[in-house]
């Protein structure tokens, strides 16, 4: 008989449940009538919406018109919104992911892909062509791209958006559905396998990303 584990879920640090909480209040004081309370909730979270969604669609007029609709939803829908133990922002971000599936299903505009700035260093520079320089610099590119490659989904998620993107560890665990322990905890995982591979390939030395 085979048995198959079961992950037990993560248990939100005190940090993370007091954020909840504090979420928590402000759809309270909506239900209760307080026209500014969802105004707080925008200003609060407008960011990480905001920052969500440029990460997949860079365009930006489609950006702020998406960011609308998100909250548009959320206004609609937060009289049903149910205690989660979670950050308000984990909400509003499964909502922009789904506003911005039935974006790209729709046809209209293309989603470009998450870390489209890191596909961007392979592209050449007609100023430079021929210069020693831009060709070291698009092999060093090349070869981290293609140790960015080897990691899992999760880990490079979570550099894209604490590295490139400069999220704070709260907001990129909004996005990613998980507590900040969990995501440090992941950021040290990818940047010790990504040390390790550079290490292999000659690239890096296991020390250079401390």
């Amino acid at each position: 008989m085979t048995i198959i584990a079961q992950r037990k879920p993560v248990e939100p640090d005190a940090e993370d449940l007091s954020r909840a909480i504090a979420s928590w209040q402000l759809v309270e004081r909506h239900r209760a009538g307080d026209r500014e309370a969802f105004a707080e909730i925008y200003k609060r979270y407008r960011i990480i919406v905001w920052r969500f969604i440029y990460l997949r669609c860079s365009h930006v007029p489609t950006v702020e018109d998406l960011v609308q609709d998100v909250f548009v939803n959320a206004l609609r829908r937060l009289d049903k919104y149910e205690w989660q133990g979670r950050d308000l922002g984990a909400w509003l971000v499964t909502i922009a992911r789904n506003r911005l599936s039935d974006h790209y299903k729709s046809g209209r505009y293309r989603l470009e892909v998450a870390g489209g700035d890191l596909l961007d260093a392979d592209r050449v520079d007609d100023s430079r062509e021929g210069q020693p320089e831009s060709a070291l610099d698009q092999m060093v590119n090349a070869s981290m791209l293609s140790i960015l490659g080897q990691l899992s989904p999760e880990q490079r998620e979570c550099l894209e958006l604490r590295f490139l993107r400069g999220y704070s560890v709260s907001e990129t665990a909004a996005v990613m559905g998980k507590n900040d322990g969990s995501v440090k905890a992941l950021q040290y995982r990818a940047v010790r396998a990504m040390a390790r591979l550079g290490a292999e390939s000659g690239l890096l030395t296991e020390d250079m990303l401390g």
